[in-house]
């Protein structure tokens, strides 16, 4: 049987080769820098998505397995499709790179910006310099530091002292970077820093108290980079290979920070160093409240700062930091267990960073990230070790489970709490659902399309 012309199927208008080609580059760049920035696969899947339909092009495929990306563009059935491939090769996080980049992002969707346009604004914010001199961002780490010692319980002088320590941290790690010396062992002598500088300040008579919480402090610092709350993120949408490949990166950096740390605790007793037994964590206190909030206000806003993110941003999330630590304070005052109270906090974080982000247009992965610095358990980490490479107890092996567990509560909490910030939207596909939350990056809506 023979189809007459009136019932010929034709596929959709293709523009140029070349044309298609642009396109695909431009969004391929624009998901590199997200995912360089702490990103989820999801987020940059949907801006891809929505990059490339805002120009036109027919149906796209996207890829995303940590390192790269891969985009395919179906053109009919009569064109072969053309697919474009970036790897990521590089990460660190510049808030301010992110924000520039998503609201470049907004004025492609709502087509107000051509393509060869957003070609040249996305190469002037991919190469401008920081907004704020290195030197700042190490201040800020010190800063961070010295309110995270306040906040779980140390007094002025230990304060002093985990910013004096920190700072050093992150000038050596900043030689090390320069010197391309890979990321795990950076872990590893950044650990051994923190707590050798940490345990010599108290053999030579500096300082008198224990060093428990100056140690907590730098490890919270150095835990406070890693992407815990992406790689949550992208197993709960799907992209399982992509939360593999962050678990791994995790995993290795923890693992190289808990080698610096146990290398240098057993360095001292084998020195002959008197080791001086763990401070006993501080009581819940409703009196100490308020300042344990200020503390977690000033650490959530510092590493925003440290993290390059524009002012208003800083803002935002040290209101965060200290929403986040004020619930957790008052649950724990009403006898709620640690699991919990961080879990409930980090969904408090996550609901109010995703609603007043948006309101100010800033990324919320911003406000999630920096709100979670903190709760993270960086004190649980220390016990943990201390009990395992000086006291030789097992029991070391349930506090680090624990301390496992608050970091998943953290980042499970703050992924739901940015999805209930969401609007509820029906009548999606599978794949357009899974895209449209949770969102912590690029657009809030799915790009309406046909997948079946």
């Amino acid at each position: 049987m023979h189809h007459s012309e009136s019932t010929a199927v034709y596929g959709p208008a293709l523009p140029e080769e070349r044309t298609v080609h642009f396109v695909l580059d431009l969004a391929l760049r624009i998901g590199e820098v997200q995912m360089a920035s702490g990103a989820g696969a999801a987020d940059a899947t949907a801006t891809i998505l929505a990059v490339s339909a805002a120009y036109g092009l027919p149906h796209c495929e996207v890829d995303v397995i940590f390192t790269s990306i891969t985009v395919a563009c179906q053109r009919g059935t009569d064109e072969a499709p053309i697919t474009s491939l970036r790897v990521v090769r590089s990460r660190g996080l510049d808030y301010t790179r992110l924000a520039d980049v998503e609201t470049l992002v907004q004025r492609i969707t709502a087509r107000r910006v051509d393509v060869l346009a957003a070609r040249a604004e996305l190469e002037r914010i991919t190469t401008a310099p920081h907004p704020y001199p290195r030197w700042a961002a190490t201040l800020a780490f010190a800063g961070m530091a010295a309110a995270i010692t306040v906040l779980i319980g140390g007094a002025a002088p230990m304060a002093a002292a985990a910013a004096v320590v920190t700072a050093l941290v992150d000038r050596v790690g900043r030689l090390l970077n320069r010197r391309a010396l890979p990321f795990f062992f950076q872990q590893v002598v950044g650990g051994a820093l923190a707590t050798g500088a940490a345990l010599a300040l108290i053999a030579s008579g500096v300082l008198t108290a224990k060093p428990t919480v100056l140690v907590a402090a730098t490890i919270t610092v150095l835990l406070s980079g890693l992407s815990v709350v992406s790689t949550v993120q992208d197993a709960i949408t799907g992209y399982n290979v992509t939360a593999a490949g962050r678990m791994m990166e995790i995993s290795l950096m923890t693992a190289g920070l808990i080698t610096g740390v146990v290398l240098a605790l057993n360095t001292a007793i084998w020195l002959g160093m008197a080791y001086t037994p763990l401070a006993d964590p501080l009581p819940p206190s409703a009196f100490r409240l308020p300042v344990q909030t200020i503390a977690a206000a000033a650490s959530a806003g510092l590493f925003a700062l440290a993290s390059y993110a524009k002012p208003r941003a800083l803002l935002v999330a040290s209101v965060a930091g200290g929403v986040g630590a004020a619930t957790y304070g008052a649950l724990t005052l009403t006898g709620s267990g640690t699991i919990a109270a961080s879990a409930i906090a980090a969904v408090v974080i996550g609901f109010a960073g995703g609603v007043i982000s948006r309101r100010f247009r800033m990324p919320p992965l911003v406000v999630a990230v920096s709100g979670l610095v903190p709760l993270l358990p960086g004190l649980t980490i220390y016990r943990a070790l201390y009990e395992l490479a000086v006291l030789r107890d097992i029991s070391g092996l349930p506090t680090l489970m624990l301390a496992a567990a608050i970091a998943l509560a953290l980042a499970a909490g703050v992924v739901l709490g940015e999805y209930l910030a969401q609007p509820v939207r029906s009548g999606l596909s599978r794949l357009e659902r899974k895209l449209a939350g949770p969102r912590m990056s690029g657009p809030l809506r799915p790009t309406e399309r046909r997948l079946e």
